[in-house]
């Protein structure tokens, strides 16, 4: 059964439609793999394992999967477009299938050309990740035909979330404060980092995640560090902090949950000093998310915090990112960003600093919708968390 539901498919295929309309353009292709999901998911619900892919909309006329073999039965039974072509340019290299259909892309312009009429002009998105061979087998492919590359249009496309898409959000939220409490009950000391990841990962699966954003963050001691570390066999030791972070997904949409907590469940006076740096930074933050707010304006407050605390030398990461296909994906809200909140967008506050000489690395984040009354938690337990002074 495939995840994304027919209205909100043909939707974003209109949507597609209409920008090829706007950029006078026959098609585009909408390149993707298991790194780079999001664009293709988006049209999909699915994604291939192992091979990668694309997914082709005429401006007019039905769209197709380009993609490999293997993932083909996969793509009939649960991707919302089904109809499929394969390559060589997106099958495991050197695997042999001998009893698949497989086709260049000469042969494809053919066969568009025969259905579509003459193809003159088409966008890719996301050829800046492609692999050289795969652009090049296009570039050969469709000789003479205009290229432009419209990922920055097709990614404004999924700033902006649907009721439909913000449901899916607040339901990984709810897994995520599961997550977040088996995780928490787990840490003591003696017990192994991959051990605290287990039990946020059971809590997701066992309530129906269909995935997670990232692997699991633990992070005890030195190595919350690593800014986002996976869980190792180190067992976590009396008197640290360890950072936690967990990601799962509904219907391909991500929530999340991230702290730092301490091992024998007691925060030291100097932990305690760290945390409410955090927090302090948190609630300056929060107290942007209001519609019109640019990335920068959002941002500036928790730095000027920082920098007043002797702190910004450790930093990494702005405070501010939107959340939905992946967990932090564009509009990003830093220094330098221009971009605009706007009712319907997803973001997550996300405090952290790290390589500090005593308290290492640490993170709180959870995530808010944006309103015109203000940001909405989509946890509110985790909001009250993070917002306790």
């Amino acid at each position: 059964m495939g995840y994304l539901i027919q209205t909100e498919a043909e939707s974003r295929l209109n949507k597609v439609r209409k920008l090829l309309e706007e950029k006078n353009l026959d098609l585009a292709l909408v390149y993707y793999d298991e790194f780079n999901i999001g664009n293709g998911w988006y049209l999909t619900g699915w994604c291939p394992q192992f091979e990668s892919g694309a997914v082709l909309i005429p401006r007019k006329g039905a769209p197709m999967l380009l993609g490999g073999p293997e993932s083909e039965p996969f793509a009939k039974l649960d991707s919302a477009i089904t109809e499929t072509r394969n390559f060589p340019v997106f099958m495991v290299p050197d695997e042999e299938y001998p009893n698949a259909t497989i086709i260049d892309f000469p042969h494809l312009f053919g066969e568009l050309n025969k259905t579509l009429g003459q193809v003159k002009a088409i966008g890719l998105v996301g050829a800046d990740r492609m692999p050289a061979g795969c652009y090049r087998g296009i570039a050969e492919g469709f000789n003479g035909v205009r290229m432009a590359d419209i990922t920055a249009d097709f990614v404004r496309l999924r700033y902006h979330k649907s009721p439909w898409e913000i449901e899916q959000i607040r339901a990984a939220f709810a897994l995520a404060d599961h997550c977040y409490e088996a995780m928490k009950a787990k840490v003591a000391p003696g017990v192994s980092e991959i051990e605290i990841a287990a039990a946020g990962e059971y809590a997701a699966r066992s309530r129906g995640a269909s995935g997670f954003g990232f692997s699991a963050i633990v992070g005890s001691g030195a190595r919350a560090n690593a800014v986002v570390p996976t869980a190792s066999s180190r067992k976590v030791q009396n008197g640290e902090m360890v950072m936690i972070g967990l990601a799962p997904k509904v219907n391909g949409y991500a929530g999340v949950m991230g702290d730092a907590l301490p091992v024998n469940g007691e925060y030291t006076a100097r932990q305690k000093e760290c945390i409410k740096h955090l927090r302090e930074a948190y609630c300056l933050t929060k107290e942007q998310l209001k519609v019109g707010k640019t990335g920068r304006e959002i941002d500036a407050p928790a730095r000027a915090y920082f920098t007043k605390h002797g702190l910004s030398r450790y930093l990494v990461c702005p405070f501010v990112h939107t959340i939905g296909l992946h967990e932090a994906e564009s509009p990003f809200f830093g220094p330098g960003s221009d971009d605009v909140l706007v009712p319907g967008m997803t973001v997550c506050v996300d405090v952290s600093f790290f390589g500090h000489p005593e308290f290492h690395g640490v993170r709180i984040e959870t995530g808010y919708e944006i309103t015109e009354q203000g940001a909405v938690p989509f946890s509110p337990m985790m909001d009250s968390i993070h917002t306790a002074l």
